[in-house]
């Protein structure tokens, strides 16, 4: 039996030309060089790719990669350099904020507005208006003009009018990020319902615990190139190990950068995880934070962790004093600022006697993920007691942040691991 596609993408290349002067682009529009003016740019490369109906299908990379294009190409917004794509079905897309939408209208017109686009009469889009409303849930803003909207509520309205409009195929790029929890929790939901129904849904986010949740399949774009396609956490696993490998490559650049001498360290873990900029940190630096980092069960480092899997936190101290019994710590916060979960080397029964001037320790706090799926901040600290005054040598405060990916959150914090019988 011949499989059924909604999507053909086949062969796409997408090239802007890209110049140093605005002379130069109007001579070449104009024609009047022979000499080639610009340079090129390859915003995607010979992709390929098909979507089964009735099929999630994420697309995830680093910013530049090609997601955000190859979604416009698909929905006509974009025309391809190269290559073809093949649609099977009526499609709603929701892939900027404000795409489509007249800033003057009121929300109510809007609504016809993109009905209309879509190919909907009048009296089709007055039988889906109720539905559209009850999902945005704006309330009497929907009979005022757009531009007063916040981003929050116009998404809200954007996406209701997408998804309740009935598509075979809907296309979501990132537009979920804006709205609050609540909304991305009736999102998702919808997204449930539209796969029961044998809908077709093409999905790009940053957010990989959706990803991993809500998409059969995904392909994984970098630098306009098509990496691999397959199981979502395949594809995370591979789009964590190409995070490492473009920051390995930003350190290495870094030390080869540097002057002789004892500058040449070897790349540190702290070079390829995501830092804060904004870090906060305190202390008088007898014992000194010189590097730290996370790495998950297949050694991979960054700050990605699958929900279930076992991690570890390191920290590397080095001593510019000798330093009697000190204390290794890290603290987990939400983004809200409270403090979920940490340890430190006391609690666990693990004592340093003392660390000496000079001396480097690497501390190494192995555990079992079990936070809920999200964005969280970790932490570091080493302290210590000088008789009975407690005493701060140095401290980290946000370092750097874990996201948990998950595809099955239970209420609260974090997960007790239930199992469940029933008989």
């Amino acid at each position: 039996m011949k499989e059924e596609y909604a999507v053909r993408v086949e062969n796409v290349t997408k090239v802007y030309k890209l110049y140093d002067k605005a002379s130069d682009r109007l001579k070449d529009s104009l024609g009047l060089t022979r000499k080639k003016c610009y340079k090129e740019h390859y915003a995607l490369n010979d992709i390929s790719f098909k979507v089964k109906k009735g099929e999630t299908l994420g697309i995830i990379g680093t910013n530049g990669s090609g997601k955000s294009t190859i979604l416009k190409i698909i929905t006509g917004v974009l025309n391809p350099t190269q290559g073809q794509v093949q649609i099977d079905g009526r499609i709603s897309a929701l892939l900027e904020l404000g795409a489509g939408f007249n800033m003057e209208y009121t929300g109510i017109e809007n609504v016809y507005l993109n009905g209309t686009m879509i190919g909907f009469s009048k009296e089709e889009i007055d039988e889906k208006m109720d539905a559209i409303l009850d999902f945005a849930d704006i309330g009497d803003f929907v009979n005022q003009p757009v531009k007063t909207y916040s981003s929050g509520m116009f998404v809200r309205l954007a996406f209701a009018v997408a998804i309740n409009i009935d598509p075979e195929i809907l296309i979501v790029d990132e537009a979920l990020s804006v709205g609050d929890v609540f909304f991305q929790a009736k999102c998702y939901k919808k997204f449930d319902e539209f796969k029961e129904m044998g809908k077709t849904i093409i999905f790009v986010s940053h957010d990989l615990s959706s990803i991993n949740r809500y998409c059969d399949r995904v392909v994984l774009l970098n630098k306009g190139v098509k990496l691999d396609e397959g199981e979502p956490k395949d594809m995370v696993d591979l789009y964590k190990k190409v995070l490492v490998g473009q920051r390995e490559a930003e350190a290495k650049e870094k030390i080869i950068n540097k002057q002789a001498g004892d500058e040449k360290d070897s790349i540190k873990l702290m070079d390829q995880i995501s830092l804060n900029p904004d870090i906060s940190e305190y202390g008088k630096k007898d014992a000194e934070i010189i590097d730290f980092g996370i790495i998950d069960d297949i050694g991979t480092i960054g700050s990605n962790i699958m929900k279930g899997s076992d991690f570890s936190i390191i920290l590397k101290v080095r001593f510019n004093k000798k330093v009697e019994n000190p204390i290794f710590a890290f603290t987990i916060r939400d983004l809200k600022g409270n403090e979920i979960t940490g340890t430190n080397n006391m609690f666990e029964n693990k004592i340093l006697l003392s660390g000496e001037e000079g001396e480097v320790k690497k501390i190494t706090f192995k555990q079992h993920m079990n936070l809920q799926g999200g964005e969280y901040l970790l932490s570091f600290g080493v302290t210590g007691f000088i008789g009975e005054d407690f005493v701060v040598y140095h401290r980290l405060y946000d370092a750097c942040g874990i996201t948990v990916i998950s595809n099955q959150n239970t209420v609260g914090f974090y997960d007790m691991e239930s199992e469940v019988t029933i008989v």
